[in-house]
């Protein structure tokens, strides 16, 4: 795991619509700090602050120091409520986490050694079925991506959760079954597919022509 980020947050000692709407005028995006059993805490960060790690990959699923006027804690981001129009942030939930504790959280598969991949090297595709695996660790073993080996696959195989070598200490929620992260498959079907959607816009295009005719 990369060291922490700090965000630097303020305490709100007045809630409701109104103080948010007041908050967000200047340039503070209202927050709130949840569990580990402690009282909820309103927060506020920094509008820049705040956009600047949000369009970093991987927001939801990095460990954060989170320092309130020196009072630091370990949280998790767990929600972001964005304008429907602007995609400005308008109030995120963070959720306080113990060393000693267990969280679940998503993080990204990163797909390696492409051109070890035999299928990809005869004109095969790689098609992503989870681009995010649900874990289980500890806060201070959270990895950054979970880390997919294409090496061997050929054209038609499917990569499965058992292939992959988890990083120690990580274990996926999904354990009633093996499930597929992505498949590799052969270029052809996408090629019959295209042909097949053309051959129906054809087909429309020439049953409308015959109506058209048929009304003249």
């Amino acid at each position: 795991m990369s060291d922490l980020t700090s965000i630097s947050a303020s305490r709100r000692e007045n809630v409701g619509k109104g103080a948010a709407r007041a908050a967000r005028r200047a340039g503070v995006i209202p927050g709130v700090v949840y569990g580990a059993g402690s009282d909820p805490i309103s927060v506020g960060i920094q509008e820049l602050q705040l956009n600047r790690l949000i369009k970093q990959t991987g927001f939801f699923s990095q460990l954060f120091q989170l320092d309130i006027a020196g009072d630091k804690m370990n949280v998790l981001a767990r929600d972001l409520q964005l304008h429907p129009v602007t995609d400005r942030a308008m109030h995120v939930d963070f959720l306080r986490v113990a060393a000693n504790s267990s969280v679940t959280l998503s993080v990204p598969a990163a797909f390696i050694n492409e051109d070890e991949c035999p299928g990809l090297r005869e004109g095969g595709i790689l098609n992503v079925v989870r681009y995010d695996i649900e874990i289980s660790c500890r806060p201070n073993a959270i990895p950054e991506q979970i880390e997919v080996d294409l090496t061997g696959f050929q054209v038609g195989d499917s990569i499965h959760i058992s292939s992959v070598t988890l990083p120690p200490g990580v274990e996926v929620t999904i354990t009633d079954r093996d499930f597929t992260i992505a498949t590799i498959a052969a270029p052809t079907k996408v090629v019959e597919t295209a042909n097949e959607a053309s051959s129906e816009s054809d087909g429309a295009e020439s049953s409308d022509e015959g109506e058209e005719s048929s009304e003249d």
